[in-house]
């Protein structure tokens, strides 16, 4: 087996690997709710929160233990042509975000849909408690969502446009199809999501580092959080 193809099938078993402790985190909650003998049942807001955090801390760490060569040549190449890096990604975070309005404004004023499931569901969250929903959509969530939807996909799909394709189409699913829906019409918000995710990759090839999409991730998320606060 010659080494292009020993290091795809390594990539892919990471992707495996990243993909498999993105689903399954849940289960990582188990081991503190038993060392703290927590009843499920009568667990609060606040100390699921915390749990949460537990649990992307914990998958933060796997993600990193897996690219930590990667990342560190990555942030370099990020650190040492910052402005340059920047100026790409705001550019093409502006295309995704106009492309995500234009969908969006389709999907809820032409087909009357009234938003994706899963946004009314963060809306409730932030209101529960919008300090540490704060922490997880603004700071893990888009950290773990780009190592694995961008920096694990681009090591398998080495083409362009497969890559965006197929990141931001799985990126837009997993925000839409894990939520029970209303009107099987709500499926059209993948391309929203999608679209966003896409330009996220594209971003990440252009560079050839992830931290451009986490850094816009991050700030995306963090905005919008501070928005649903406010109003």
């Amino acid at each position: 087996m010659n080494e292009k193809r020993k290091k795809l099938l390594l990539n892919i078993l990471k992707l495996a690997v990243a993909f498999a402790s993105f689903e399954l985190s849940p289960l990582l909650k188990l081991l503190p709710i038993t060392i703290f003998k927590l009843n499920v049942n009568k667990i609060s807001t606040t100390t699921n929160y915390i749990l949460s955090i537990y649990t992307y801390i914990c998958l933060v760490i796997i993600l990193f233990l897996m690219y930590r060569k990667e990342l560190k040549i990555e942030w370099q190449r990020f650190k040492n042509h910052f402005a340059k890096n920047m100026d790409t990604a705001f550019k093409y975070y502006f295309i995704g975000l106009f492309g995500m309005m234009f969908f969006n404004i389709i999907i809820n004023f032409v087909l009357k849909l009234g938003g994706p499931q899963n946004e009314k569901n963060v809306q409730s969250m932030i209101h529960s408690s919008p300090f540490l929903m704060l922490i997880c959509a603004g700071l893990f969530a888009p950290i773990i969502e780009e190592l694995i939807f961008r920096k694990s996909f681009k090591n398998v799909f080495s083409n362009k446009w497969v890559f965006v394709i197929i990141s931001g189409l799985i990126f837009g699913g997993l925000h839409v199809i894990d939520y029970t829906f209303q009107n099987p019409l709500e499926i059209l918000y993948i391309l929203p999501y999608g679209i966003l995710g896409g330009t996220f990759a594209y971003m990440d090839y252009e560079v050839d580092s992830v931290f451009p999409s986490i850094t816009m991730h991050m700030l995306h998320n963090t905005l919008l959080t501070i928005l649903s606060i406010l109003v």
